[in-house]
């Protein structure tokens, strides 16, 4: 079950005032003891409250010194880079939901402006009549922004056919051309012939007389 979104605004109800204080102030401290331990860092919360004479500190009157001593001996730039009160808290949240509500209007402008293109398309000319110049001049700009998207996913896509198409046909091509025979081997050559020595030439031809 979602929780019921808090109105800021002050409680008229006496009771129910005291009661939202006393819860409140119970979950700020218990928020600041969860941050300090989890993460490490020096906090502090000190609560003037309307039902309590003596005001309420966190951890303790050390520690809020401590911690205020810290932040007084910072460069004056450092103490107000990040200080906020009320008035500039809201600030900063109605800034932020203004920039959305801009956001959006442009959103719901545009799918305005979608739905009236194909609503003409469909119709084969203009259904509203009572269009500005500025609403024409919008619906221009989107039928061509379009178009040129079509244009480029068309041109992507005929590249990407051409590109497959030159692949299947290289690999016909190949699949075309018989394989080369292999060469038949030749016989080894023959071995030189041998040369005797000039030493056993001498000897046979003193033997036949011939030296």
């Amino acid at each position: 079950m979602t929780r019921k979104k808090v109105k800021l605004a002050f409680i008229e109800n006496d009771t129910a005032r005291k009661t939202t204080y006393k819860k409140r102030n119970k979950g700020l401290l218990k928020k600041v003891d969860e941050i300090s331990t989890l993460c490490g860092i020096d906090a502090c919360a000190i609560v003037y409250g309307p039902y309590d004479p003596q005001p309420e500190i966190w951890p303790s009157p050390s520690g809020v010194e401590k911690v205020l001593l810290k932040f007084k001996t910072a460069p004056e730039f450092d103490q107000s880079r990040r200080m906020v009160d009320q008035e500039s808290f809201l600030k900063q949240r109605i800034s932020k939901a203004e920039k959305q509500l801009q956001k959006q209007r442009g959103d719901n402008k545009e799918k305005e402006k979608s739905m009236l293109m194909f609503e003409c398309l469909s119709a084969g000319n203009i259904v509203q009549n009572n269009m500005s110049v500025g609403d024409l001049n919008d619906l221009c700009w989107m039928i061509d922004h379009n178009l040129r998207v079509i244009g480029r996913r068309i041109e992507s896509l005929d590249s990407e056919n051409i590109i497959h198409q030159n692949q299947s046909e290289s690999q016909v091509m190949a699949a075309q051309i018989p394989m080369a025979q292999p060469l038949p081997l030749l016989p080894p050559p023959p071995p030189p012939p041998t040369v005797s020595d000039n030493n056993d030439e001498i000897e046979m031809m003193s033997r036949l007389g011939w030296i």
